[in-house]
């Protein structure tokens, strides 16, 4: 792994007064140009040929002053981004990169580990624990911080419950095939049905997560923890939008098991909805994510730094409402739209959004002359 004091070197060498914030063109990259942009950075975005109009065309930055996105760099495929070339041209900008979920979507885990020489906002190291099959990755966290999730089955065979069988696609390996099963035999049927379709192989089946699944009131928790300040932030709170699933949960339950005869849910990210939690549960969900951080301070150094996501179920099951998470985001959510949610507002007197944030605590740290401190 490139050493972090490698980076820090590098990062220090850079023009503080025209530091350039980049981003793969994709997930949240709008989000974090626009906020960047707010605060005087300027904006570059990677992009993908033949899906980069978004960046080159339409929110491209207009001598008006509309538009976020300064420059582009197109490439075929966006794992080259780790040539040689293409990073000189990033360093060449003072670019400091932000990453998204498409970093461990597109890329090569140890490529970027080894190879990207570009400052990274964040902990590098913890780009690929959101893998399931990884060691140490976020169940393991979880765990050390003593944050309730699901049960793990180790085998298909100890299913006692319903279970989400958490499977990705054989086409698009970074998408899900999930499907249920309350037992075995519903495990090995389903799991079967979907062999023969060709949506997974025995391969992801293989390396599938068997989780209990939990009955509560799904939401995100999204947070950034401030490596300038050592302070926790809630950035907002909101849950997903889901296809097939959300159009099939809007059916009546006698169209649904019509429906349900011809085709198979599923859940694929789609989007967001903004949801709001009652302030008693507030200081519950600081809680949560204070245990986290520390954990990542302890096993991960220098820790989580900036944003991340505890995602999971609010249930019941005990007298009390206590938070049940099931999915980690070790980088910025897929989820701009936590703006429309009032936690960020209650502290700084309006709501911001995760670029917004990131882009101030960037300011902050060249203010201070600690930026060094942000990157990996």
């Amino acid at each position: 792994m490139i050493e972090r004091k490698v980076i820090q070197s590098l990062v220090e060498s850079y023009d503080q007064e025209e530091i350039t914030i980049g981003v793969l063109g994709g997930h949240s990259a709008l989000d974090v140009c626009r906020g960047a942009k707010k605060h005087g950075f300027c904006t570059l975005a990677v992009c993908q040929k033949g899906r980069d109009k978004t960046y080159t065309k339409y929110y491209k930055t207009r001598n008006d002053g509309r538009g976020c996105i300064d420059k582009t760099i197109v490439l075929d495929r966006f794992s080259e981004i780790t040539k040689p070339l293409v990073q000189e041209q990033l360093r060449n900008e003072n670019t400091i990169f932000i990453h998204n979920r498409y970093f461990w979507v597109y890329f090569n885990f140890t490529d970027i580990e080894n190879n990207f020489g570009i400052p990274i906002f964040g902990t590098r190291s913890m780009l690929k624990l959101e893998e399931r099959n990884v060691p140490k990755n976020q169940y393991y966290l979880l765990q050390k911080a003593g944050i309730r999730s699901p049960k793990i089955f180790t085998s298909p065979h100890d299913i006692n419950r319903l279970a989400i069988i958490k499977v990705n696609e054989a086409i698009r390996g970074y998408e899900r095939a999930f499907f249920f099963a309350s037992n075995f035999s519903d495990y090995k049927k389903k799991s079967e049905q979907l062999l023969e379709k060709k949506m997974i192989t025995k391969e992801t089946l293989q390396q599938a997560v068997i989780e209990e699944y939990v009955i509560g009131a799904q939401i995100n928790f999204n947070y950034f923890y401030s490596a300038i300040d050592d302070e926790l932030e809630i950035m907002g709170t909101d849950t997903r939008r889901q296809t097939n699933l959300d159009g099939l949960i809007r059916l009546p339950a006698d169209e649904q098991l019509e429906v349900l005869k011809h085709i198979k849910p599923k859940i694929i990210e789609t989007g967001h909805i903004a949801a709001t939690t009652k302030e008693s549960i507030i200081e519950s969900i600081f809680e949560l994510g204070e245990k986290f951080v520390n954990t990542t301070k302890k096993e991960y150094p220098p820790g989580i730094i900036g944003p991340f996501a505890l995602q999971g179920a609010m249930v019941a099951d005990k007298g009390r409402e206590e938070m049940v998470v099931f999915d980690v985001s070790l980088r910025i959510p897929g989820s701009p739209l936590t703006q429309f949610t009032p936690h960020s507002g209650y502290l700084y007197g309006e709501s911001i959004s995760y670029g917004e944030r990131i882009a101030l605590e960037l300011k902050k740290a060249i203010q201070t002359n600690r930026l060094k401190e942000l990157v990996t």
